[in-house]
């Protein structure tokens, strides 16, 4: 099987754009140890409802100064969150919520990590066989009459990249928050061993921000003529 990256296209045939955030998410943090004030801001569950859990105001939060009382915020979530996912600071959860406007087509990519689709593209696309996708209702308000249905995929972090396009001098990630000193390689190997064949669309566990298809996928998404705002770009494994 072949996987490839996805990307945006740099003119969308298509207008139609949004302004919106999850409903809830984890506050950034600052590290006792490492000293860092981060949050990652790209992992996120939008099928996790956290309506019910006390502290409605912390999980709306930019940042928990304690790192006791963040720690303590993520363990009411985890169980959930989809079992065995990483909960980062900056985790977002719920569903997108705000406004958009103009045209969308089958795929609608705002950012490298954040995938929408129409509700009738992916059913169809599960109806060709393709596997592991999960499309979450988003709360986008339209002005426009007769306005699409977009649905956010939630996309589980399962492959990792190769060591082979990793830097040489890889400092170890804290050991209390996890934080990474490095970067995303602008040239991407995947991990053959860590592929997982469930799912033909997830994001890599070490660099959430890439999202990877199965060649299952793209050939159906270009089977069915829906490429028209989204790149694939094939990637090596190792």
């Amino acid at each position: 099987m072949r996987y490839y990256q996805v990307d945006g296209v740099r003119e969308p045939r298509y207008s139609g754009s949004y302004w919106a955030e999850h409903r809830w998410g984890l506050p950034g943090v600052h590290c006792p140890q490492c000293d860092a004030v981060w949050s990652s801001n790209v992992d996120a569950y939008p099928s996790v409802d956290l309506s019910r859990l006390p502290d409605q105001e912390k999980y709306t939060a930019r940042l928990e100064e304690n790192y006791a009382e963040f720690e303590r915020l993520r363990e009411q979530v985890r169980p959930l969150v989809p079992p065995g996912v990483p909960l980062w600071p900056g985790t977002e959860l719920g569903p997108l919520t705000g406004t958009a406007q103009g045209e969308f087509g089958p795929f609608f990519l705002y950012s490298s990590w954040l995938l929408l689709m129409r509700r009738e593209a992916l059913e169809r696309l599960q109806a060709e066989g393709v596997q592991g996708l999960k499309g979450c209702r988003t709360e986008l308000r339209f002005r426009q009459k007769n306005p699409p249905e977009l649905l956010e995929l939630e996309l589980l972090p399962r492959g990792q990249a190769h060591p082979d396009c990793l830097p040489e001098y890889r400092p170890e990630p804290c050991t209390k928050c996890g934080r990474k000193g490095w970067k995303r390689p602008e040239e991407l190997i995947l991990r053959a061993s860590s592929v997982p064949p469930e799912l033909d669309a997830f994001r890599l566990e070490d660099f959430p921000t890439a999202i990877i298809a199965s060649e299952r996928f793209v050939e159906t998404v270009r089977r069915l003529g829906y490429e028209q705002d989204i790149l694939f770009r094939e990637l090596p494994l190792r």
